[in-house]
C-alpha cells in the first residue's frame, strides 16, 4: 500500500487547518464523510442559539428586532456569507429554503429574456433544481424545457437565440464532478442567455467565485455547517437588482413595511428577494458557523480538500482489487472535482449500512451511488485511512450481504 497509517498522521500534524477540527463537536469513533449533506456541530452552536433564546427573546422580547438587529438578518448573514462565493456587499440574501430561491430567481430572471421562451436544465441535477423549474415553467406558461446531461445533449447543443436561462450546479451532487464556473457562464451568456448557479455542493468545499454570473442560489447546512433547515442564500448580479421583481412579493420585501402601504413597492437592491418573517433561531446557528468560516483561508480548504479525495481514491486502488463491483464515479483529475468522492457498486445501499455499522458515515443515492463528503475543517488524513480500510473489508469480506443491510432506512 503506498500510504500508511503513521504517514496519514504526519501529514496531519502539518496541516495548517488542523486546529479547527476542536471547534466542532463529532461523535467518538465515527468517521464523518457526510458533510456533504448535513454538516458537524459547531461546538459554540448551542450556546449562541441559547443566547438568542434566553437573552433576546426570552428577556428582551419584541425588542430584539432592533437592538439585536433580528430585522436585519437576511442581509447582514447575506454579507457574511457572500465573500465565501465570491460576491460583494449587497449582493447575497440569506433565507428561505434553495427550492424556495429557485424558483424566486427563474420566475424573476425569465422577464428579463421576455423573448426567448426555453430554460435549459440539467437532467441529472438534484431533482429539487428540475422539479421547481417545472413549477416555474407551470406558473408563468408557454415555456420549453430543454434537458441536458447524460441523458440529453450537451450544453453546447442546447443553447440557441430562443435559450432565455440555464440552471446548473457548480458540483455534480452524484459523482462531484465540478463544472468551471467560468467557462460554462460566458458560454451561456455569450448565446444571450442568464446563468443560474446551484452553489449547494460547493460553497465551503472550495473557492467559489460568482464572477459574471446572473443569479446563484445555494444552501448553508452542508459544509457550512449551519445546521438542518438552515436558512438558503441567493445572489443577484448589482446590474439586475434594480431590473427584476420577487414573484413572492412579501411584506419584509417592500421599500417601507412600516408604512403599511396597501400595494407592493419592491425594496431597494437584493433586499426585495425578502418575503417573510426570518426565522432567528436558524439564523443564529448559522451565524455562529459563519464566526469559524471568517477566520478560513478557502485556498487552505480547497488545497486540503483535493489532499483527502486523492488520498482516498489512491488507498482504496491499492486496497480494493477488481471484481469486487466498485468503479469510481468521480473524475480522478483534482480539478475536475469538488471535495466529494462517489463509487458505483450494484450493492451500493447496503455497503453504506454495513459501513455505518463500522463507524464510517457515508451515504447512498440511487440508482447505484455510494457518496462520501470531505469536510477539511474537521476530517483528518487518519480518517480518510480508516474509511478506505473499512471499506476495502466491507467489499473483501462481503459484509454487505448481512440481511439486517437489506431493508431500506431513510437515507439523507
Amino acid at each position: 500500500m503506498g500510504v500508511s497509517r503513521a504517514e496519514c498522521q504526519e501529514l496531519d500534524a502539518r496541516d495548517p487547518l488542523r486546529g479547527f477540527r476542536e471547534e466542532f463537536s463529532l461523535p467518538p469513533g465515527v468517521v464523518y464523510l457526510l458533510g456533504n449533506s448535513l454538516g458537524a456541530l459547531p461546538r459554540h452552536t448551542p450556546e449562541r442559539v441559547a443566547r438568542t433564546v434566553e437573552t433576546e427573546w426570552g428577556r428582551h422580547l419584541g425588542a430584539s428586532w432592533n437592538t439585536a438587529g433580528w430585522w436585519d438578518m437576511p442581509q447582514s448573514t447575506g454579507d457574511r456569507i457572500a465573500p465565501l462565493i465570491g460576491a460583494g456587499p449587497g449582493e447575497v440574501l440569506a433565507g428561505d429554503s434553495t427550492s424556495v430561491n429557485i424558483f424566486k430567481v427563474v420566475t424573476a430572471a425569465l422577464p428579463l429574456r421576455a423573448d426567448r421562451r426555453v430554460i435549459v436544465s440539467d437532467l441529472d441535477n438534484f431533482p429539487t433544481d428540475r422539479y421547481v423549474v417545472e413549477g416555474a415553467a407551470r406558473a408563468l406558461g408557454s415555456y420549453e424545457i430543454r434537458d441536458i446531461g447524460e441523458r440529453g445533449p450537451s450544453l453546447a447543443d442546447a443553447l440557441d437565440d430562443g435559450v432565455a436561462l440555464v440552471l446548473l450546479s457548480q458540483v455534480d451532487y452524484r459523482t462531484g464532478a465540478a463544472r468551471d464556473m467560468a467557462a460554462v457562464t460566458e458560454q451561456v451568456q455569450a448565446a444571450g442567455a442568464l446563468m443560474v448557479w446551484d452553489l449547494c455542493h460547493s460553497a465551503g468545499a472550495m473557492p467559489v467565485r460568482v464572477g459574471e454570473a446572473d443569479f446563484a442560489v445555494g444552501c448553508t447546512y452542508k459544509y457550512l455547517n449551519g445546521g438542518p433547515g438552515a436558512p438558503a442564500y441567493l445572489y443577484v448580479a448589482p446590474r439586475h437588482q434594480e431590473a427584476v421583481r420577487n414573484p413572492l412579493s412579501g411584506w419584509h420585501g417592500h421599500a417601507a413595511p412600516f408604512d403599511f402601504e396597501p400595494h407592493y413597492r419592491p425594496a431597494p437592491g437584493v433586499r426585495r428577494f425578502a418575503t417573510g418573517s426570518p426565522p432567528i433561531l436558524s439564523y443564529a446557528a448559522l451565524n455562529a458557523s459563519l464566526d469559524i468560516w471568517e477566520r478560513v483561508d478557502l485556498s487552505e480548504v480547497r488545497a486540503k480538500s483535493l489532499a483527502l479525495t486523492s488520498l482516498f481514491i489512491d488507498l482504496l486502488d491499492d486496497l480494493v482489487p477488481p471484481g469486487l463491483g466498485l468503479t469510481l464515479a468521480t473524475p480522478r483529475e483534482p480539478e475536475r472535482r469538488g471535495s466529494q468522492v462517489s463509487y458505483r457498486h450494484p450493492q451500493g445501499y447496503p455497503v453504506v449500512r454495513a459501513l455505518a455499522d463500522r463507524g464510517v458515515i457515508g451515504d447512498y443515492r440511487e440508482p447505484d451511488f455510494v457518496r462520501f463528503g470531505f469536510a477539511p475543517l474537521y476530517l483528518r488524513h487518519v480518517d480518510v485511512f480508516d474509511a478506505a480500510t473499512a471499506l476495502a473489508e466491507v467489499l473483501g469480506e462481503e459484509l454487505w450481504r448481512d440481511e439486517r443491510y437489506a431493508r431500506r432506512l431513510t437515507v439523507t
